[in-house]
């Protein structure tokens, strides 16, 4: 299993409850993405850095979808590239479901 965590800056032009907003009405395009295991859609507390924290199958998936249209949107969206970093899972605790998985 792979994290990314995922950052690009916002433009001046903007807010927080846009980028909210904006999080809200694209998160259900999210679901069919091959490889995705979930999406956390992030913005700080000032409203100046967002992202997302991505669960992954594979590095090959998230490489994938990093590379394709997505890279485009973001490029059109926030005129950067976004600030990808890459994990690799040992463990997750799941609280939700009680279980506890080790990789």
């Amino acid at each position: 299993m792979i994290t990314a965590i995922v950052k690009y800056r916002l433009s001046d032009s903007i807010s927080r409850e846009d980028c909210r907003a904006h999080f809200h009405s694209i998160a259900p395009n999210f679901q069919d993405v091959p490889g995705l295991i979930s999406k956390h859609f992030i913005c700080d507390a000032d409203g100046l850095i967002a992202g997302g924290i991505y669960q992954w199958n594979s590095l090959s998936a998230a490489e994938s979808f990093y590379s394709g249209p997505w890279l485009s949107g973001i490029l059109a969206r926030y005129g950067m590239k976004p600030d990808i970093q890459f994990f690799d899972v040992f463990a997750r605790t799941d609280n939700t479901s009680g279980s506890v998985d080790c990789f």
